[in-house]
C-alpha cells in the first residue's frame, strides 16, 4: 500500500510561481516557487518539473524538493553546466512571477523508521537530505533518531554548508564533509560497524557515485533492503 500512496501524486499536476532565483556556486542554482497551501510530501521526494513558457524537447525533468514540508516554499537547486541542455537553458530563462507545471512529489527516498541513519551525498544529491534535516529540525524530534550525513564534495563547494552547520548542532545529527572517495569509505566503515546490520543507508548523487556507494556497501555486508537510492540524472 505504500508503495501506491508514494506514486499515487504523480497524476496531481499544479502550476507553481517563480518567486526568485539565485546562484549557490559555481554551475549551481537555486529555484524558489509559491507553495500552494495543499501541497505536502515526504522529506526527500522528488517532483516533475515541466518547462510551460517555451515549447522544447524532453520538457519534464524530475528534482529533489530541497525545502522541507514545513517550510513555506517549494525549492529545487540544480547543477547548470557551461553547456546546459534546452531544458536547463529554459530554467534560466525563468523571471520572477512565471510558472513551471510540477507533478508529484512522489518516491520513496525517505525516512520511514527510527533507525540509525546514514545518509551519503554526492555533489547535488544533497538536496534530499536538506529536505530531510530541515523537516527534523522544524518538527523537533531529531533526539528520537539518530543521523548521521556524510556529504562528499571533490571541490569542497558545499552547498546550504551554513544550514547544515546549523542544523548539526542537534545532539543526534552529524554532518561530516568530505572531497575524496577513500575518505568516505573510511567513515563507511566506521558507521557500518557501529550500527551492522541495523542501519539504514541512503545514498543520493550521480549514477557512477550512487552505483559505486551501493557495490561497496553490499561488498560490505549491508543487506541490499537497507540501502535507499536516489539517482541524478545529467551531472
Amino acid at each position: 500500500m505504500s508503495v501506491f500512496q508514494d506514486i499515487l501524486p504523480i497524476f496531481k499536476k499544479r502550476e507553481l510561481l517563480l518567486l526568485e532565483s539565485y546562484k549557490e556556486s559555481e554551475g549551481v542554482y537555486t529555484f524558489l516557487f509559491e507553495k500552494d497551501k495543499d501541497l505536502t510530501w515526504k522529506a526527500g521526494q522528488h517532483g516533475l518539473f515541466n518547462i510551460t513558457h517555451k515549447s522544447i524537447k524532453n520538457s519534464t525533468r524530475p528534482f529533489t524538493l530541497a525545502s522541507a514540508p514545513k517550510e513555506n516554499v517549494v525549492k529545487i537547486t540544480i547543477g547548470i553546466s557551461d553547456d546546459p541542455s534546452d531544458f536547463k537553458k529554459a530554467m534560466l530563462e525563468l523571471k520572477q512571477g512565471m510558472k513551471v507545471r510540477m507533478s508529484g512529489p512522489v518516491g520513496s527516498f525517505y525516512l520511514k523508521d527510527n533507525s540509525p541513519s546514514i545518509l551519503i551525498a554526492g555533489g547535488i544529491g544533497i538536496t534530499p537530505f536538506r529536505s530531510i534535516l530541515k523537516q527534523i529540525k522544524e518538527e523537533g524530534n531529531g533526539n528520537e533518531k539518530s543521523i548521521h550525513l556524510l556529504y562528499m564534495e571533490s571541490k569542497k563547494s558545499y552547498i546550504y554548508k551554513d544550514e547544515l552547520d546549523e542544523m548539526a548542532n542537534n545532539i543526534s545529527i552529524s554532518v561530516t564533509y568530505l572531497d575524496s572517495r577513500d575518505d568516505l569509505h573510511q567513515e563507511i566503515d566506521k558507521l557500518s560497524t557501529l550500527y551492522k546490520n541495523n542501519g539504514k543507508y541512503f545514498v543520493a548523487g550521480p549514477k557512477s557515485m550512487v552505483d559505486s556507494i551501493s557495490i561497496y556497501l553490499k561488498n560490505h555486508n549491508i543487506p541490499k533492503r537497507n540501502i535507499k537510492k536516489d539517482v541524478f540524472f545529467g551531472y
